[in-house]
């Protein structure tokens, strides 16, 4: 289930970061009080400490590559890179602590080692299979150029703007000790320029200012890139959180379908089953009365015939609910104008589809439909509801409308959460608006996944 989207980088929301941004009112623009935020000052750590931590990294990855490639014409050249691959995916969690630390960056673990057997050998071989060994050993090789360009930016950019701003500060140590005027500007054979009188002085302050109000954002911009790398090289890859994902979605499939047989069941044996039962013992009554009282036997035959009639009926809402015939033969406005017409308030049902979704899609989405017109006959109060189904793209969509009272949550634990991991389970979306006191708006998106023309 999925009912946000956007990119965040997994920026926390503590505080000085991105995720406070208009809780805490401040009298200082952005701009004025960014040189001396927390945030600023913790970024500005983690690229001075990037360059000997990426050294270090570095060194270690292509040291070990190198000598694990060099000794594969011998045995140890396996285990070796084994040890070089280990040894990166141990240094990438140090960084994304540290990451986590100065830059408010969540980054989910990797994967971990999948080993079918225990043993060394099982252990190399899932080290040298490991994708995100193989990301942390790239993530060392390219942190090292980038952070000897973000240090000497930052660096400079920063001392540059300090040393300038505070220049009124200083300047007369120029001649006092240096022998000139100021901090020279311009010089050859003939002409020098100094900054030494008040204009420039103050003009060099001005100058040094801009530069120190700069910094916090170059610096960010600089720490943009580490959180790209760090997240993208660092933490799970969109295959393996697809995987998971997979798994997720399977266990929910087969939960459903074991809580739809113990449902279909239990209909079966207290429903339909029980009369059946009642039933022949009853015909078996009246076969016995049927000569000594035919007219008790009669009235016996007449009551069998009315339970008859109910067992068929329980039999034809259990097919019903198991999937409708009327879907099957003539598609979802039918099958959605009946089972609106079972809602206990009036329901307007628009279908815009000049084409059927695939079965099972198209089973979801009524059953989708038929769960939320029941919570609205069960819970919502409301006097009319609404059920709209279209297509965009390559995406089926519903949504049902009602005026009740509203307070509908699915993160509540009700019926809806269980509605939105079954839409979940085949990538779809479930997005609940019921503000309290109403209306509520329910939309659900579907895969179309193939598509059959409509018969």
């Amino acid at each position: 289930m999925a009912t946000e989207y956007g990119q965040s980088y997994g920026l926390d929301s503590g505080p000085g970061l991105p995720g406070d941004a208009g809780v805490r009112r401040h009298r200082l623009p952005a701009g004025l009080r960014a040189p001396f935020e927390a945030r600023s000052l913790r970024e500005f750590g983690y690229v001075l400490l990037s360059l000997p931590i990426s050294i270090v990294l570095f060194t270690y990855a292509v040291t070990m590559m190198s000598l694990g490639a060099g000794l594969l014409v011998t045995f140890l050249g396996v285990p070796v890179l084994a040890a070089a691959l280990a040894g990166c995916r141990g240094l990438g969690t140090l960084e994304r602590v540290r990451a986590r630390a100065l830059l408010g960056l969540r980054v989910a673990d990797p994967e971990p080692l999948r080993m079918k057997k225990q043993g060394l050998m099982a252990w190399i071989g899932a080290v040298l299979k490991s994708g995100t060994s193989w990301r942390s050993l790239l993530y060392a090789v390219l942190q090292f150029p980038w952070s000897v360009f973000s240090f000497v930016v930052a660096v400079t950019v920063w001392s540059t703007g300090w040393a300038m701003l505070t220049y009124p500060l200083w300047f007369w140590v120029f001649p006092a000790y240096a022998g000139q005027d100021g901090l020279q500007l311009y010089g050859d054979e003939t002409h020098r320029i100094y900054l030494d009188n008040p204009f420039e002085i103050t003009v060099t302050a001005l100058v040094g200012l801009l530069f120190t109000l700069a910094t916090p954002w170059i610096v960010r911009a600089l720490t943009m890139v580490d959180r790209v790398l760090v997240h993208g090289l660092l933490g799970p890859s969109p295959l393996a959180k697809r995987v998971v994902e997979l798994e997720s979605d399977r266990g929910v499939v087969v939960d459903t379908a074991a809580a739809d047989l113990r449902r279909i069941e239990r209909d079966l044996h207290d429903g339909a089953q029980a009369r059946l039962v009642s039933l022949a013992m009853d015909l078996g009554l009246a076969k016995e009365k049927l000569r000594e009282d035919p007219q008790a036997a009669a009235r016996m035959v007449d009551e069998a015939h009315g339970e008859v009639k109910t067992a068929l009926q329980e039999l034809r809402d259990l097919a019903r609910g198991i999937h409708p015939a009327v879907l099957t033969d003539r598609g979802l406005d039918a099958a959605l104008s009946a089972v609106a017409s079972r809602c206990t308030v009036p329901v307007r049902v628009e279908v815009d589809l000049t084409e059927r979704p695939a079965s099972a899609i198209e089973g979801i989405a009524y059953f989708t439909v038929a769960e939320l017109l029941q919570n609205i006959s069960k819970h919502s109060r409301a006097t009319w509801a609404a059920v709209e189904v279209w297509r965009v793209e390559n995406r089926l969509m519903l949504q049902v409308v009602d005026d009740g009272v509203g307070g509908a949550d699915v993160t509540a634990g009700s019926g809806l959460a269980g509605l939105a991991e079954r839409l979940g389970a085949v990538d779809g979306i479930l997005v609940v608006d019921s503000p309290a006191g109403g209306p509520t708006r329910v939309t659900a998106e579907l895969p179309w996944r193939g598509e059959r023309l409509a018969g």
